[in-house]
């Protein structure tokens, strides 16, 4: 049986009445990456509970007034093998380590990725140092970026400064500012997306606006136009408020400009070459249009240090494939 730390509580709201409690913890306690099977598990084993009910089940449907409270289970020491895999490491001292992670790597092992993975490279790297907070398959993992986002990471080497930094984030003061190509030209070049987000229960793997729906969580993207090409795509800026899944991809679809090479939420290839079409004989238009990734780039983290106090910055360019993009022939 799990052994369980952290408690928290969620009150169900009148818009969310009957939904799925298996669902509605899924979404509610998202912040931990719970599975609907991982939320069954700990149902099972009594690490969710509502408030005056002895028994319940996955299947219930939540009511209005409900307090449903999870515990989080302890980390546990983590298992990965460490793996000689080279790392690009921007900055490291005592507590942290900031990096520029490779498109193409998995942050932290999953089904289908046990090895290969960036917590492996860090656990080789790190020996025994880095923080176990984030949990068995993520140790000094305080934020993460999909398999195929380039760019600046943040790892905590021990809990203290995981601790922090994890506070930084749920504070908002950690700063993480994106790169972005997407097609068309943003309209108005500066502006904020602030609609919510939760899964979307169609397809698993991708996450859905949630316009109007209490089961979505709070999402703000603010966005900047950079530079616009012959008005068929764009480099844009994103700086997160908030970090949901997925964020600056669904947002900048739900506004019209999806990213160049997203697999889940890219454009309809009519409208993708349609906008090709557009940028001048200078560019690689079918280099564009078949781009195998999502092009996607965090390029900036600022934090405070978290024994120290100072203020830091650390930036990465434009990897080279992305860059290839936007350079003419």
């Amino acid at each position: 049986m799990d052994e369980f730390g952290e408690i928290l509580t969620k009150t169900v709201k009148a818009e969310q009445v009957g939904q799925r409690l298996d669902l509605f913890c899924v979404e509610g306690f998202s912040d931990f990456d719970l599975s609907r099977e991982r939320i069954k598990q700990l149902i099972s084993n009594n690490g969710i509970a509502i408030a005056g009910m002895s028994k319940i089940k996955p299947s219930m449907k939540v009511e209005a007034g409900w307090i449903i409270s999870c515990e989080i289970p302890e980390a546990d020491d983590a298992d990965p093998e460490p793996e000689n895999i080279p790392l690009n490491i921007i900055y490291e001292d005592d507590d942290v380590i900031v990096l520029n992670k490779a498109a193409g790597m998995v942050v932290h092992p999953a089904q289908g990725n046990w090895t290969g993975t960036l917590v492996n490279a860090l656990l080789y790297h790190c020996a025994d140092t880095l923080s176990g907070i984030g949990g068995i398959k993520r140790p000094g993992i305080v934020h993460r970026l999909d398999k195929d986002t380039s760019g600046v990471m943040l790892v905590a080497k021990n809990d203290h400064a995981h601790a922090h930094l994890s506070a930084q984030l749920a504070e908002r003061t950690l700063s993480r500012i994106y790169m972005a190509l997407v097609w068309d030209v943003p309209i108005p070049p500066v502006g904020t997306i602030d609609i919510a987000m939760g899964r979307d229960y169609k397809n698993r793997l991708k996450q859905a606006t949630k316009r109007g729906e209490s089961a979505g969580r709070n999402a703000v993207t603010h966005y900047k136009l950079i530079e616009s090409f012959d008005d068929g795509m764009s480099l844009v800026e994103c700086r997160l408020e908030t970090g949901r899944t997925h964020q600056i991809r669904v947002h900048m679809q739900a506004k019209g400009h999806c990213l160049i090479g997203d697999p889940l939420y890219g454009a309809q290839k009519t409208l993708q070459i349609s906008r090709a079409g557009r940028l001048s004989d200078g560019f690689d238009k079918q280099a564009i249009i078949n781009f195998p990734r999502q092009a996607l780039h965090a390029h900036k983290i600022s934090f405070i240090h978290p024994k120290t106090e100072e203020e830091m910055s650390f930036s990465a360019d434009l990897p080279d494939d992305i860059q290839s993009l936007i350079n003419k022939k």
